[in-house]
């Protein structure tokens, strides 16, 4: 058994048992406890909010110029980098993905708060054209205390992409972290305090998001919230803002389609697809889990693809060789699983796995092969609905006015994947996808300087990017007279 810990949360600076129920966290390859915490309470909620504004009001954040909030910033992103194997080591233990990824996803939070930093430091306030006797000019200044909920799939990589620029604006932050991975969360807060972040900025309050992230979302001081999750608690989220009248940001679910032509490199084609569906063992929004292949490329694609779908290594996630982990919990294989069975209840048939595998040492694992499902059309459930698991369907086209009217036919619209030699075709079918995300002959591809985002049902609002520190910022406008005489109308 590991080691227990009895975890304090931060709640206005103070790092102390929350006041609610003690739950333990799990290592999802073994099922074995990694910590123990009290959950944040109400009471919690309503001392972390108001601190956090007292902390906004009288810290002098908002007001320190641009290049003193970007050295702290930069401050977090050395110290996340000179820490980056341990925390790689505590994210794998927080949600169970390979030890590479983790590895990555700390790189990546690091990233995030450096180009933050520099972002802040040069942001520039706009000088409009004049059209009387004044000088017109727009500029942006914090909101308050805002709020961040984000996922259990890639903790420290979400919450860097809300807390650097909520920070680099100039905001008070209040984190709820997905229930059964609160880790990274207080790892980061203790990160920014350390480089300077002033006490009581950040909080971090475990627990579940019907309760404490209501509670936060509701809270009349909290100015913005920034959500990644599922749909349904995202339009939760909308109906409590538009009562409020509060701007969000919503990152939300997808289903998103990969479509490989017959002119498509099939190396790069097959490695991409198997990369976009099954790399952190489909456990994301953007994964590519509807495949569109031309008729004529259908089965040698296929097979190609099914053999490298069954080579991919299952396994233990501290292992350097291994490239799927287990899935988050037991409880969500057994969604994962009850999908498959619909698919072959609807009338498709496994073209590979759909098992749960015997891993070596860690055998109450919550592992699942990679599983690739055909002889389906776009409309059967396993199609339409997210599954949020190591799960492909996989479709022949014909025509490329009927594959693109299937690629758009879904209540989501987060990303999409086209696989073309056709460079013409590849921007046709670029701008003609609905979706806010669209790789061409690569896959799940990032940069924290281009937005990120979706429309419909996958979300509201856009993420990274130069500008995204102005999502967490409201903007005014000043006029400033230059008349030589008084205004006439009151003469």
């Amino acid at each position: 058994m590991m080691k227990q810990e009895i975890l304090p949360i931060c709640i206005a600076g103070e790092w102390r048992v929350g006041g609610g129920e003690r739950y333990a966290t799990r290592y999802p390859a073994t099922g074995e406890v990694v910590a123990e915490l009290n959950a944040a309470s109400l009471d919690d909620v309503e001392e972390a909010v108001q601190g956090a504004h007292r902390a906004f009001l009288t810290s002098g954040w908002p007001q320190r110029k641009p290049h003193e909030r970007a050295a702290v910033l930069h401050r977090v992103a050395d110290l996340i980098r000179a820490r980056a194997e341990p925390l790689a080591q505590r994210q794998r233990l927080d949600n169970g993905k390979p030890i590479s990824e983790t590895r990555a996803l700390v790189a990546s939070a690091a990233g995030t708060f450096q180009f933050f930093a520099a972002a802040c430091e040069t942001l520039e306030e706009t000088l409009t054209p004049a059209r009387g006797d004044f000088l017109t000019m727009s500029v942006h200044e914090a909101m308050g205390v805002v709020a961040a909920i984000t996922p259990w799939n890639s903790p420290i990589a979400s919450e860097a992409q809300k807390l650097a620029p909520a920070l680099a604006a100039g905001n008070a932050v209040v984190i709820k972290p997905a229930e059964i991975t609160p880790l990274m969360a207080l790892e980061l807060a203790a990160i920014c305090e350390e480089a300077g972040v002033p006490k009581g900025l950040i909080s971090v309050l475990p627990g579940k998001g019907s309760v404490i992230g209501d509670a936060i979302t509701k809270h009349p001081l909290v100015r913005r919230v920034s959500f990644t999750g599922g749909t349904t608690t995202g339009r939760h989220i909308a109906h409590i803002a538009a009562d409020k009248m509060m701007p969000v940001s919503l990152e939300l679910g997808g289903k998103s389609p990969t479509m490989v032509f017959e002119d498509a490199d099939l190396d790069h084609a097959v490695n991409g697809v198997l990369y976009g569906i099954f790399s952190s063992s489909g456990e994301s929004c953007i994964a590519g889990s509807r495949l569109f292949v031309a008729r004529s490329l259908y089965e040698p694609f296929m097979d190609r693809l099914a053999e490298g779908a069954a080579r991919l290594r299952v396994g233990d996630p501290a292992d350097e060789r291994t490239q799927m982990g287990p899935l988050i919990s037991d409880r969500h294989r057994d969604s994962i699983e009850s999908y498959v069975a619909l698919g072959v209840s609807e009338g498709g048939q496994l073209r590979t796995g759909g098992i749960r595998p015997a891993v070596a040492g860690c055998e109450n694992g919550y592992f699942y092969t990679p599983t690739i499902i055909e002889g389906l059309d776009n409309s059967a459930r396993v199609c339409q609905e997210e599954i949020f698991g190591p799960v492909l369907v996989a479709m022949a086209f014909d025509d490329e006015d009927d594959l693109i009217a299937q690629a758009n036919d879904s209540v989501y619209a987060l990303a999409a994947g086209v696989w073309t030699r056709d460079y013409k075709r590849a921007w046709r079918f670029a701008r003609a996808v609905q979706a806010g995300n669209v790789w061409i002959n690569t896959y799940k591809q990032f940069s924290i300087s281009t937005p990120f985002g979706g429309w419909r049902d996958s979300g509201l609002g856009r993420e990274k990017g130069r500008l995204g520190i102005l999502q967490y910022m409201e903007q005014k406008s000043v006029y400033w007279g230059m008349h030589e005489q008084p205004l006439p109308w009151a003469n």
